[in-house]
């Protein structure tokens, strides 16, 4: 596709499937916490984590998941428990996505706004940015508490190019969710897809402009645009 001019003030990267390629061990902990809990497995299947709840909040996706409503105290004692099993599960396999530190040295040095615009809770973020050495790269890090509606509402995104001081139409969001590129596109910002989660039609079809498997994989047009001089 012909690129949009001029090249983009920032780029906002989800966290989650985006920066690690972690979804699998985040669909691990979700599905556990279902057997604890003695409930149907059935009306929770691992698509329903990936297309259905993937870029929403905890506080989002446990009632759903319940379905019911619940205290704000059940809602933090669940969600606790499911990422603690998802921190212990990932930990031995933590290592950022392909070429990610490299494209962020080579966008900071282009002068591009970085961030991180994610519904992750503080401890997950901890624990992948520091653990992986990649917070300096970013000036701000929005998460699930930053906003009141999760993904797919353009919500965090808005609040991400606030926060950079730009307007959201000079914005690039990286995302591997549905739900995220949903919220990209709402948000009036230009999408890539990730496909660690969902196959590549698909975030198309959500509206992903371009969809690259990893970040050390760039159509040269998209590369170019995203590094060129402003």
């Amino acid at each position: 596709m012909s690129m949009p001019l001029p090249p983009p003030s920032a780029v906002l990267f989800d966290m989650d499937g985006t920066l690690v390629d972690n979804m699998r061990f985040h669909v691990q902990a979700w599905v556990a916490l279902v057997r604890s809990l003695g409930l149907d497995e059935a009306g929770a299947p691992e698509e329903r984590f990936e297309r259905e709840f993937a870029g929403k909040r905890n506080e989002e996706i446990l009632p759903a998941l319940l379905g019911r409503p619940m205290a704000p105290e059940e809602v933090t004692r669940l969600a606790e428990q499911k990422e603690a099993h998802y921190r212990a599960l990932y930990g031995p396999h933590m290592v950022a996505l392909r070429g990610a530190p490299e494209l962020l040295a080579r966008l900071r040095q282009a002068g591009r706004g970085l961030a991180v615009a994610t519904a992750a809770p503080a401890p997950n973020r901890d624990f992948v940015l520091d653990g992986l050495a990649l917070r300096s790269f970013f000036s701000r890090v929005v998460g699930a508490e930053d906003v009141k509606r999760g993904k797919p509402a353009p919500d965090i995104f808005l609040a991400t190019a606030r926060a950079l001081g730009v307007e959201p139409s000079g914005c690039v969001v990286f995302e591997d969710a549905i739900n995220g590129i949903l919220a990209a596109r709402a948000a009036g910002m230009f999408a890539v897809g990730v496909t660690t989660l969902v196959p590549e039609q698909t975030l198309r079809e959500a509206g992903a402009h371009w969809v690259i498997p990893d970040f050390a994989s760039l159509p040269e047009e998209l590369e170019r645009w995203l590094l060129h001089a402003r």
